[in-house]
């Protein structure tokens, strides 16, 4: 079978499927049952500064073609964090720990703080005030909080964008200009759900953050746009279920791929994508480095 090894954004990866961000990431028990279940990496929870309750409920509610969230970002504090990180560690898989903050500053207080294998910048969750993608629809803000982490962490750090924006490829040029090892495409898509018997919006913050099969297509786009322009890999997320979105989103030109809300089915689904895409180069002859970007290239034969 071929390899699925690859190195992507500054990591070796076993295999090119990860734990996307805010799923099942808020314990080290969880992240390393991802990981004993196929993940190639885990990526924890967003956390800040300072400990978080989120939103009141309702916070998630099922939609066609996905799920509709406004959690808030709730999390302990990146100082009650640490253990669950190096618990994480202890799977055998690299650990991302996806972080937020308000200013470049505070991005970079929290990377000098926490022991991890590379950052995630969450710079786009659309439903938490002062947060996310209040700060990541500004180029500048973008390349000022990227640097700051660089220059404050020795380790990998990727940047994950909002697709709520004008210019994604924009956002991306800011990022790598930062020193970002990678670009993570994308987060969910604002949106919001009403109760038509009341009148009044599902979700208790209003508005929230589409994810599911009904993003996939902005995801890929945008997965395209950035892997034409940008020097660096690019991570795509954002509707991917099965082994054939997987290898999507790799022609579009993903260096690795991440999985969110298809772990609804369970922890298997890592082992499903990850199977069937082994198949999928056998069957084609190809490695993953050929498949990569293959839509920008040729039309496969």
């Amino acid at each position: 079978m071929p390899s699925l090894s690859i190195y992507a954004g500054g990591l070796q990866l076993n295999n090119p499927i990860l734990l996307a961000a805010g799923i099942l990431g808020t314990t080290g028990a969880s992240l390393c049952r991802a990981a004993r279940s196929g993940a190639g990496g885990v990526v924890t929870k967003s956390v800040g500064s300072l400990p978080r309750e989120g939103h009141p409920g309702p916070t998630i509610v099922h939609v066609e073609g996905g799920l509709l969230n406004a959690m808030g970002l709730p999390n302990p504090s990146y100082k009650d964090f640490q253990d669950e990180i190096d618990a994480a560690r202890a799977s055998g898989v690299p650990v991302i720990a996806s972080i937020f903050g308000s200013f470049a500053a505070e991005f970079a207080q929290i990377a000098r703080s926490l022991k991890a294998d590379a950052f995630e910048l969450n710079l786009s969750c659309p439903h938490a005030e002062k947060y996310g993608s209040e700060l990541g629809r500004y180029p500048d803000l973008v390349e000022s909080v990227t640097g700051a982490v660089k220059a404050a962490s020795n380790v990998p750090v990727w940047v994950k964008l909002t697709p709520n924006t004008a210019d994604i490829v924009e956002l991306g040029l800011a990022a790598q200009r930062g020193g970002a090892d990678a670009i993570v495409a994308i987060n969910t898509l604002k949106a919001m759900a009403i109760d038509i018997e009341t009148g009044y919006p599902i979700l208790g913050n209003r508005f929230g953050g589409l994810s599911g099969p009904a993003i996939k297509p902005v995801a890929v786009r945008c997965v395209y746009e950035l892997a034409g322009r940008l020097e660096i890999p690019v991570i795509g997320v954002g509707g991917v279920s099965t082994w054939e979105d997987a290898v999507e989103m790799i022609m579009a030109g993903a260096s690795a791929v991440q999985v969110g809300t298809a772990l609804l089915r369970g922890y298997g689904v890592f082992e499903e994508i990850t199977t069937g895409l082994s198949r999928y180069l056998e069957r084609k002859s190809m490695t993953l480095e050929e498949l990569c970007g293959l839509a920008g290239k040729e039309k496969l034969q």
